[in-house]
């Protein structure tokens, strides 16, 4: 077996690994790579393989960096299955959509300016008719439900807690007479999550590939949220102020309304106006209520013996652009949960330039932002930042939150590792920028002397 590393090493986005084996090409992940628009724009269209070649794709999970070159694949020639879990699959199919349209948007954005310079227009990477006919390839499998997939190659998917359907996807392999087990973790999730399962155990690993996320950093305690939070809004509300909360539209909006959710009921608090102003996030919260499979026991109780745990008085779900817009000229103490987490894009936007001039309000991130976003400036304290292009006063109190990050910290990290068995023959160190990933590798030689640890290099390529 050969596994060739094609994306998300060395840094986080991008994941696309290939497997060769048996006369076979797996393809591990297959996630739009995000970065600066022309180099993202390179790295994406142009496959270092040829996709009609790949007998099969397995996913791990849905987000944009794993899933989100999909359609593109299928585009350019692939026709096999591509395997994950159920609730993957539902995801996926609102996401890659949403992706599309992005794109589409992006394009017209480019080909403007292009226009203007008398250069022809681009192409989106895919449409949302390529992605729905993407999704016409993927075959769903339960949790823990063996599947062969190929020659001598069965996968089974055992939950990873980082989003709803995530999975740490367990290859069995069989090479002639010789059999062994290679394990990618997926995004692995801290454990002590508000709405789904702690991360499984898997035995008997002979190679192991990991995330590295968080290699060298620690979270806040998740225990901290909740009251955190109910003291930020009860602060704001004393005042008359608005909460907004620039929140990811999967997992995090879904985290965020069942914690407010349980803080009034547990309180007795009146219900508080609160509005999630995002359709993809709307639509996450659907595909959310159809797969209480992934639910750990305390939320699956929540929702068998109390109620729906994301439906509560006051709490009102947004689509429409002119219902969204009606919240400008909301009156009074409000909580408006909008997209994207990192403010870069989307209908926070629009409540940002809205409500962060008001020394009443607060601005309540509460997940990361990475270097260079909208969300990062306004968190580094700029007296000033621009929005649409125009510059805003930031008047508002600012507030941030760590506790509810959906990837193991270094300590949780090493704690899923250590739950692991088998002899760990080989590691590799992926889906971490530079720094994490280098750090976590030296803290696993350390702690697994016997084992070969490595950091792979874009397109490096291991014989096992």
């Amino acid at each position: 077996m050969r596994i060739q590393f094609h994306g998300a090493v060395r840094t986080t986005t991008g994941s696309m690994y290939l497997i060769e084996v048996n006369q076979q090409r797996i393809l591990l992940e297959c996630g739009l790579y995000q970065g600066h628009r022309d180099e993202s724009r390179e790295r994406n269209c142009c496959f270092p393989f040829k996709p009609d070649e790949i007998d099969a794709v397995i996913l791990s999970h849905a987000h944009i960096d794993h899933c989100g070159n999909l359609p593109n694949l299928c585009k350019q020639g692939f026709v096999g299955n591509i395997f994950c879990t159920f609730a993957t699959r539902d995801l996926a199919s609102i996401m890659l959509e949403d992706s599309a349209r992005i794109q589409m948007a992006d394009v017209e954005y480019v080909s403007k300016r292009r226009a203007k310079k008398g250069l022809p227009p681009i192409e989106p990477l895919y449409t949302p008719e390529d992605a729905e006919l993407a999704l016409r390839q993927f075959v769903a499998v339960g949790y823990d439900r063996p599947l062969v997939v190929g020659k001598g190659v069965k996968v089974t998917f055992r939950d990873a807690g980082h989003i709803l359907g995530s999975a740490q996807v367990v290859l069995d392999i069989k090479e002639g007479d010789r059999s062994y087990r290679y394990l990618f973790s997926g995004d692995i999730g801290r454990g002590g999550d508000l709405l789904l399962r702690d991360p499984d155990a898997v035995e008997d690993v002979d190679f192991l590939q990991i995330e590295s996320t968080y290699g060298n950093r620690l979270h806040q305690p998740r225990s901290h949220f909740s009251s955190e939070l109910l003291s930020r809004i009860s602060e704001t509300f004393k005042q008359g102020g608005k909460v907004i909360i620039p929140s990811f539209a999967v997992g995090r909006t879904q985290q965020v309304v069942y914690a407010l959710n349980t803080i009034i009921r547990e309180h007795h608090l009146p219900p508080i106006p609160t509005f999630v102003d995002s359709p993809l996030a709307v639509n996450a919260t659907e595909v959310h209520r159809l797969h209480p499979e992934c639910f750990n026991e305390k939320l699956y109780a929540f929702l068998r013996e109390v109620s729906n745990p994301f439906e509560m008085d006051q709490l009102n779900y947004i689509r429409a652009v002119a219902e969204s817009r009606r919240l400008n000229d909301l009156v009074g103490s409000a909580i408006i949960i909008s997209a994207s987490g990192m403010a870069e894009a989307g209908r926070i936007l629009h409540h940002l330039k809205n409500h962060i001039g008001n020394p009443a309000n607060l601005i309540l991130f509460v997940g990361y932002c990475a270097d260079h976003t909208l969300g990062a400036q306004i968190l580094s304290g700029r007296p000033m930042v621009n929005i649409f292009g125009e510059p805003y006063a930031v008047r508002a109190k600012i507030g941030s939150i760590d506790a509810l990050s959906g990837h193991a910290d270094k300590n949780e990290l090493l704690s899923y590792l250590k739950r692991l068995s088998g002899k760990m023959k080989k590691i590799f160190v992926v889906h971490g920028e530079e720094n994490q990933s280098l750090a976590f590798a030296e803290t696993l030689r350390q702690l697994k002397p016997q084992s070969e640890v490595h950091v792979p290099v874009l397109h490096q390529s291991f014989e096992l």
